[in-house]
């Protein structure tokens, strides 16, 4: 199997809008391929990364002999994020077994298709990105098993949190890798204000997808009411756990997780946060677009890996690549 000389390109599959991307980026790699079925997520990413393929398919109908025919090599680095939505507490509807939710779910499948690939291409380093219940004990031993028929004896489960390496919103999430990943932890903690003040006194559409949107009637008048940390609609998950949407955010603390659903209230203007501003809560740098729908929109910013805890992530293994493998 033919190997490219450098070990800086990456291949990211499931790689929505290209938060995971663009940390790798910021660390010195190089993106050459991004796959994703979300039409409008993928276009965010080619925008991005002009110099990457771009891949508008669904991972079950590509193989890693399509890769390797696309890129001329067998990729040295795969990173990739498959959807969450079959492991996570948030959804009052997954599978109550947790091995269902993996080889039961269509959803779920897609993180076996993620391990195809990486079994067919056999890089010298992977990293799976999900919610912490894909570690949960059944799920793991099978994600373990399979990857080890894979060729890979060791395979770790790395449980990282987003705001411990400069991202200003809490985001805790599974790194499943062959190679243990402990990046440096970050001495400061960027707040919401910190990180969104300034475009308070940008105008709107001045900056990319920052367009402001003015709420009115019955909803407006009940946000004026919501004060900081509380929010105006509670749901609950399977594992009965509360989450919270259109949450008046405090705005000298970090924010919560972000999600794809998730519309905060400014600290201070009684308003829903623009894309922008929830990007910036997720470490996304203003030059990052994002293309499509606004629901669209604030999907790729919610769904990403966050950009900070990506790049600690991209430089961890590169220093770990040139001491080891190069």
């Amino acid at each position: 199997m033919k190997r490219k000389e450098s070990y800086l390109e990456v291949v990211d599959l499931f790689s929505g809008a290209g938060g995971f991307a663009r940390g790798f980026e910021n660390a010195g790699f190089r993106i050459v391929l991004g796959v994703d079925n979300d039409r409008s997520a993928i276009k965010s990413f080619k925008l991005n990364f002009p110099h990457a393929i771009a891949l508008n398919e669904d991972i079950k109908d590509i193989t890693g002999k399509d890769i390797i025919d696309l890129l001329g090599y067998s990729p040295r680095i795969i990173i990739g994020s498959p959807p969450c939505e079959p492991f996570t507490g948030a959804n009052p509807n997954r599978e109550k077994k947790p091995l269902d939710r993996l080889f039961k779910d269509p959803v779920g499948q897609l993180t076996l298709h993620f391990i195809r690939i990486v079994s067919e291409l056999k890089p010298d380093i992977f990293v799976m990105e999900n919610v912490p219940a894909l570690a949960e004990r059944d799920i793991k031993l099978a994600i373990e098993d399979l990857l080890r028929k894979a060729g890979y004896e060791e395979v770790y489960f790395n449980i990282l949190r987003a705001e411990d390496y400069g991202t200003p919103s809490r985001r805790t999430r599974v790194f499943v890798s062959n190679i243990k990943i402990r990046p440096e932890i970050s001495r400061t903690r960027k707040t919401v204000w910190e990180a969104i003040s300034d475009l308070s006194e940008i105008k709107s559409g001045d900056v990319p997808n920052h367009e402001i949107i003015y709420l009115s009637g019955k909803k407006l008048r009940r946000i004026t009411k919501i004060r900081r940390g509380k929010a105006l609609y509670v749901f609950i998950g399977s594992d009965n756990k509360r989450f919270y949407n259109y949450l008046r955010l405090d705005p000298y603390d970090i924010a919560p997780t972000i999600m794809g659903s998730s519309r905060f209230i400014h600290p201070f203007e009684d308003r829903l946060l623009t894309v922008r501003e929830q990007a910036r809560l997720m470490g996304f740098p203003d030059h990052h677009i994002f293309i499509g729908g606004r629901d669209e929109q604030y999907n790729q910013v919610g769904e990403a890996v966050p950009p900070p805890l990506a790049e600690a992530i991209a430089k961890y293994i590169f220093y770990y690549y040139i001491n080891n493998l190069a």
